[in-house]
């Protein structure tokens, strides 16, 4: 396989015949819900990739509870990734299948810096759990215009728990200068 050949668009609707879960949903509320969704499944496992790098290149004299607090936090939000795509496979849609497809659909930028102080790790992290939380809540929305009341709470409550980390980053922030 080339790298060429991996790059191709990955589609996530309509799922292949023997993926096509039954559902009571229309075939165009199921597409509507998986377009909505997957973007936050990716967004999720690079938000997790994101928050592993500053937990395993953290530095300084808040090492420990930045350290303990980032693998927390890394750990809700892979939970939240099973919890998403397994709402698209029920509805009967497909969701993730590789890193390719993650950056296909991700929002969430990369971050490769080599250094990175804490205080702006703590920055970058609340900014993207505030952009996330902004695409959760217009993900809801497209569940319930779609009558999938079953994945808006899902959503709902992965929602709350990106609000409580948001808050969090958000307290840290409030002492930059005793991040350093």
């Amino acid at each position: 396989m080339t790298q060429q050949s991996s790059k191709k668009e990955v589609k996530s609707f309509p799922a292949p015949a023997d993926l096509a879960t039954t559902t009571d949903l229309a075939p165009q509320q199921v597409k509507a819900i998986t377009e909505a969704v997957n973007p936050l499944v990716a967004d999720a496992f690079a938000l997790y990739v994101k928050t592993k790098n500053f937990h395993w290149h953290l530095y300084g004299s808040h090492f420990r509870d930045f350290h303990l607090l980032f693998d927390d936090h890394a750990d809700q939000i892979f939970e939240s990734i099973d919890i998403m795509a397994e709402r698209v496979r029920r509805i009967g849609g497909t969701t993730i299948r590789s890193i390719s497809h993650v950056s296909q659909l991700q929002t969430i930028e990369d971050d490769n810096d080599d250094i990175v102080p804490a205080g702006e790790m703590i920055r970058r992290l609340m900014e993207d759990e505030l952009h996330i939380s902004k695409k959760i809540r217009a993900a809801i929305d497209v569940c319930d215009q779609n009558k999938d009341s079953a994945t808006s709470n899902q959503l709902q409550d992965i929602l709350d728990k990106t609000e409580r980390r948001k808050w969090f980053l958000f307290e840290i922030s409030r002492g930059m200068r005793n991040t350093e």
